[in-house]
Parts: structure tokens; C-alpha cells; sequence
């Protein structure tokens, strides 16, 4: 029996999600909020981009506002819906896909920040699973057009990890991890809450350093300011993960110990991780930015909250200081009110 499938937020990372599982003859129900993308999708189907003309497909959806889900009861329930929204949405995008899920049918974060929780306060912590997309590099450009940004790594890289809250293998989180594995590589975790702080640790140094400075992915690598202050983030929030007791992952050739000593001052340590952050703009695409930087040259609200700032509420849950995190949770939001211009400078000295 065909699986039906809600995506609830068709941006960047659902909207090329969705669109790869269609492709491969998955039913898909896009639901998202931005009127003018769900109307284009439906009258001219999704664009999907890559960085080699092969990844360029148009993809026919089905594509509803989130004012149509109850229209959905029409045709069944749904097995599966992910969650793709910004992580202040959570709750609400949550609570609107819930009545319409199948018995069996369950959630899954498809975002940044950890959300499990919040999904859990309202279907349950057994309708409940993550999966983390990490190095993905997409943006909806405009409505009906999602851009990646960096190229497809297959099974030399895992870009998708799912995981159960418990951190048992089951069949579902198999299932899910097959429908990732139609956008790129995946597999699945038994130590998602690992994951999430291993990817929040990026995503701490990268979103909210893109938004307070303007720079995109490799702007922040090239930039020497920027770069310290990636380090700097990194280590404390890698720090302050493993004072909470989760088992980080390593960032590819890095491994977390590396970035708590650069952030500390070892000078191999700095070398090492500056040489990867480098090395690593040679196959990211100049129009890489990360989501918040997005946010910020589109006049919306960041996650800056979800991100720098739970590190900074976590932090003082173990008795730290997270300076770094917080000093970034002023900038952005100084940035967001319009007190201070989104520029490099920002971060002289961090």
C-alpha cells in the first residue's frame, strides 16, 4: 500500500525533500504558508536545481494553503508527516497535521534546532522522530524554485540522519531514511540527540554569523574575523554539549575535542579546523548561505532564539557561561531591529 505523505513547510530543504520523493513515485501532500509558492507549484510544478545541469528536474505536486488540510480527509489520512517549518512554528505546524494522521501515522522533525520535544508535546513522544539534514546547502530562491548549493554526496556522505527519541533502530526510522536517501545520502542513527547537538554546533557558528555579517558559507571561511568567531562558537557550544552528556559526532575530518582546543587557543588545534573550514569552501557554491543569513536579506524573523539562544539556556542548566553564543544572540537581534547593519565588521575582535 502507497504511503501518504504530508510535507508541512515546502521551503529549501522540505520543498526539495518532497519533490525528490514525488520524483520517485512517493504521494506527497506539500502544505506550506507562502500562498504565491504553493499556487506556482501547482500551476507550474517545482523547480529543483543543482549545482550540474543532471540535478535540474520540474517535479508536477500537489501543493495545498494551510487553510485546505482539512480537505485532506478526502482522501485518507496520512502515514507520515514531516515538519519542515521554522523552529518557532513548531508547535502550530504540529498541532495543525496531527487530526489527520493515520493510526500508525507519526511525525518527523525535518528541521534545525531540536524540536523532538516540541512534536512530542503534541502527538506524543512514540508519534515522534528527528532527522537531521546536515550540508545540504538549498534556498527557495522564489516561489516554485529551490536551489542546491553544494554537490550531492550520495553514499560517501550521510546528509540525512534519522532517529527514534529512544535510539532503538526500527523499521519506521528505515523507512524514512529510504525516503531521504531519494534527495541524497542517508542513514539511521541510534544517537539522535547526539546529532542534533553535533549539527547545532554548525549551525550555532554558521546561521547567526551569516545573518550579523552578510557573508555567505565561504564569505565566513575566508574572512579571517568570521572564521574566529565560527571557532570560537564551535568550540563552546561543543563544550557545552558535552557537559550535558550527549556523544558528538565528528564534522567530517574533525572530530569535537579539535574545536573545543581551538576555541581554547591550542595553536595545532586552530590550525587544523581553520585548514578544514577552508578546505571546505572548494566544493560549496558561491550562492550557499546559510538559512539564517536568508532570513536576514529577506526581512524575517531568524532562529536565532533556537538556536544560539538554547545553547545559552542549556548552558546555565549545567552551570556555564556561553559568552560567544550570547554575544551572537545580541548581534542578530540587534540586526533584526534594525539597530545595526548586517556586515563583517560586526565580528572584528570576537
Amino acid at each position: 500500500m502507497t504511503l501518504r505523505i504530508a510535507m508541512v513547510g515546502a521551503g529549501g530543504v522540505g520543498g526539495m525533500c518532497a519533490g525528490h520523493m514525488v520524483r520517485n513515485g512517493e504521494n506527497v501532500t506539500f502544505i506550506d504558508p507562502w500562498p504565491d509558492h504553493v499556487d506556482k507549484m501547482n500551476k507550474t510544478g517545482l523547480e529543483l536545481r543543482g549545482v550540474t545541469e543532471a540535478e535540474a528536474y520540474n517535479v508536477k505536486v500537489k501543493a495545498i494553503h494551510i487553510t485546505e488540510v482539512q480537505n485532506t480527509l478526502k482522501e485518507g489520512p496520512f502515514d507520515i508527516a514531516f515538519i519542515s517549518t521554522k523552529s518557532y512554528d513548531t508547535i502550530w505546524a504540529t498541532s495543525l497535521i496531527s487530526p489527520y494522521l493515520s493510526e500508525l501515522g507519526f511525525v518527523v522533525s525535518l528541521q534545525n534546532g531540536l524540536n523532538e520535544e516540541r512534536v512530542a508535546s503534541v502527538v506524543g513522544p512514540e508519534r515522534t522522530l528527528g532527522c537531521i539534514a546536515s550540508g545540504i546547502g538549498v534556498e527557495l530562491e522564489e516561489p516554485a524554485h529551490i536551489q542546491r548549493n553544494v554537490p550531492i554526496r550520495g553514499n560517501t556522505y550521510p546528509v540525512f540522519r534519522v532517529g527514534e527519541l529512544h535510539g532503538r533502530i526500527t523499521k519506521r526510522a528505515e523507512q524514512v531514511a529510504q525516503l531521504m536517501s531519494y534527495t541524497d545520502g542517508s542513514k539511521v542513527t541510534d544517537n539522535l540527540w547526539g546529532e542534533r547537538w553535533s549539527k547545532l554546533c554548525i549551525n550555532s557558528s554558521h546561521n547567526g554569523l551569516a545573518a550579523c555579517t552578510g557573508l555567505n558559507g565561504n564569505g565566513m571561511a575566508i574572512n579571517e574575523d568570521a572564521r574566529d568567531a565560527q571557532i570560537k562558537i564551535c568550540g563552546e557550544t561543543s563544550r557545552i554539549a558535552e557537559a550535558l552528556g550527549y556523544v558528538l559526532e565528528n564534522r567530517k575530518s574533525t572530530e569535537p575535542q579539535q574545536w573545543i582546543a581551538a576555541a581554547a587557543g591550542d595553536k595545532k588545534a586552530l590550525q587544523e579546523v581553520e585548514d578544514f573550514l577552508i578546505e571546505e569552501t572548494k566544493s560549496r557554491g558561491e550562492g550557499q548561505r546559510p538559512s539564517m543569513g536568508q532570513d536576514m536579506a529577506k526581512g524575517r524573523k531568524t532562529e536565532i532564539g533556537e538556536m544560539n539562544g538554547y545553547v545559552c539556556e542549556k548552558a546555565a542548566d549545567v552551570g556555564l557561561a556561553a559568552p560567544y553564543n550570547a554575544k551572537m544572540v545580541d548581534l542578530v537581534r540587534r540586526c533584526e531591529r534594525g539597530a545595526l547593519k548586517p556586515t563583517p565588521s560586526n565580528v572584528v575582535d570576537y
